[in-house]
């Protein structure tokens, strides 16, 4: 099992326009990060341009993702779904909350656009399903659990972060931007 998932997943785009290697591949997703077509995909997936903030498409196995010239993470779905897990903790669940914006769903995922607000908190909540985020802004976020302990992470333009399920903690934005596409995958 993955054990090392938080990370800043280091990015080298080939020549080519697609990274030769993925970003980020485990037993939910492959994830490429490119700036051109790539060939056709092996999974369904979703694609999240990088060009157009706050925006993800979905494309099926066969499809040709990517778009000439334009930075694009393509998150391919593989097929390891994962039973429900029941929320206990008496949080609510991650998604929806206030200002975010639902911009997929189907039997595999739900994709979200959100933006932090300065100085706003974010509700304490559950994450009941693994999360593929890719971070549109630079800034710092600190991440609170229920017994109090503070972890601040730092996120780049372009950044991918793969989270797993089964956690309860609050966000707040302390400097910079914070906007993202959150891939939860059913």
């Amino acid at each position: 099992m993955l054990k090392l998932i938080l990370g800043v997943i280091s990015v080298g785009l080939a020549a080519s326009g697609y990274a030769a290697e993925p970003v980020l591949d485990n037993e939910r997703v492959t994830v490429w990060d490119t700036t051109g077509v790539m060939p056709p995909a092996q999974h369904d997936f979703v694609a999240v341009s990088l060009s157009r903030k706050g925006t993800a498409v979905y494309g099926h196995q066969g499809d040709t993702p990517g778009k000439t010239g334009a930075r694009t993470v393509v998150v391919e779905l593989k097929d390891h779904a994962l039973a429900p897990i029941a929320n206990a903790t008496g949080y609510p669940l991650a998604f929806p909350r206030p200002h975010v914006k639902k911009l997929l769903e189907n039997d595999k995922v739900i994709v979200w656009d959100y933006v932090w607000r300065p100085r706003v908190p974010t509700p304490m909540h559950f994450h009941d399903k693994d999360a593929l985020v890719v971070y549109e802004a630079t800034g710092a976020l600190q991440s609170t659990t229920p017994d109090g302990k503070k972890t601040v992470n730092e996120y780049k333009f372009g950044d991918i972060r793969f989270n797993k399920r089964d956690r309860t903690h609050t966000e707040l934005l302390l400097r910079g931007h914070a906007h993202a596409v959150i891939t939860e995958l059913k």
